[in-house]
């Protein structure tokens, strides 16, 4: 398998690494780009860095290349992780508007008709927002949010984000070894 990984400067890097950390033990090739807003948040928030990421990813690529293999349509992929997914980005998706690489990738993905999935990770969401996440589902994105589980009796905060980490995983049919799915009770 061969995603595309895009990271947005919506809060929640970690649930990029352990996107990263379980797509890299699957063994699944992965292009990844992260956007200057990104990069900004990973500051701020002070916990994974740039390099965290880079080191598992199998293609790193500048936000503002354009030029990319992952612009164009005819670089085949099997689909595009979005992961976090901010407020901006997703009005970008929303409204076709490829000004950067990661949205441009995600454009591709929609035109070309391959799985996108993003992950937003904001609250509360506003009347645009709702708006944006219907017109991205219109368009053929899977739209999810960054709320773990609690069924599975989560013990720490790598649990949570490994519950997430699963769910977002299962859109491309991948499995992620240690996730406890739920069990009808007996």
């Amino acid at each position: 398998m061969n995603l595309v990984v895009g990271v947005s400067g919506g809060s929640g890097i970690p649930y990029a690494l352990s996107v990263l950390q379980a797509l890299h033990g699957l063994g699944v090739e992965t292009h990844l780009v992260v956007s200057s807003g990104a990069k900004r948040v990973m500051s701020a928030e002070g916990g994974p860095q740039l390099a965290d990421l880079t080191a598992l990813a199998s293609h790193v690529y500048d936000d503002r290349d354009l030029a990319a293999g992952i612009a164009s349509g005819s670089f085949r992929t099997d689909g595009m992780l979005v992961v976090p997914c901010s407020a901006g980005t997703l009005a970008k998706i929303a409204g076709g508007f490829a000004d950067n690489l990661l949205s441009r990738a995600a454009h591709v993905t929609l035109k070309e008709r391959r799985r996108l999935v993003l992950a937003l990770r904001e609250d509360p969401l506003p009347r645009p927002m709702l708006l944006n996440m219907l017109a991205v589902h219109d368009a053929g994105a899977t739209v999810m949010t960054a709320s773990a589980g609690f069924y599975h009796a989560p013990e720490s905060v790598e649990e949570l984000l490994h519950f997430v980490t699963a769910r977002l995983l299962d859109q491309f049919g991948l499995d992620v070894p240690g996730f406890r799915r739920w069990e009808s009770p007996r």
